[in-house]
């Protein structure tokens, strides 16, 4: 029978996996945004994304195991979904920063998913630092998500409009 420390395992070893795919991701993102807002937050959450790598490199560490990643089909999907973007819209434009940021919440909203998970799991095996480091991680996702949403709405959208 499985049990749940192997699940938290193999959970953790999916979002490592598409925290790693992200940071190959996110340089090309900002590449293709036309809103200098949006290609410094892509920057930025490269930044943020090096972190929480790191951050998840000592919770394989604290429970002895060697940080490797597992595919994740979830994440590849969404970021094949980002590349038929790129390509469908190929030109730099506000229509193509909101597929963008449209693409990038969805990411973000994959990633919340994992690490509120693997949060709650941790708590439950009264895993304390491991808790706190994945709590830090699930935060600054939530961040981002807000921000992305602020961006959308405050600018990026108006833009569309502008243009149509």
């Amino acid at each position: 029978m499985k049990t749940m420390d192997e699940l938290f395992l193999m959970t953790l070893k999916d979002i490592y996996y598409a925290e790693r795919q992200i940071l190959k991701t996110l340089p090309k993102l900002a590449r293709a945004a036309q809103s200098e807002t949006l290609k410094e937050a892509f920057k930025t959450h490269k930044d943020q994304t090096e972190g929480q790598v790191e951050r998840l490199q000592q919770v394989f560490q604290i429970l002895g195991k060697r940080a490797q990643g597992q595919t994740c089909e979830a994440i590849q999907g969404l970021i094949q979904e980002g590349e038929e973007l790129l390509e469908e819209f190929s030109e730099p434009s506000a229509v193509r920063d909101a597929g963008l940021v449209a693409t990038a919440q969805a990411v973000e909203h994959y990633e919340m998913a994992r690490y509120g998970t693997l949060v709650a799991w941790a708590g439950l095996h009264k895993q304390a630092e491991i808790v706190t480091l994945l709590q830090a991680t699930l935060d600054e996702e939530k961040a981002t998500d807000q921000l992305l949403t602020q961006m959308a709405t405050k600018t990026i959208h108006k833009d569309v409009l502008k243009a149509a």
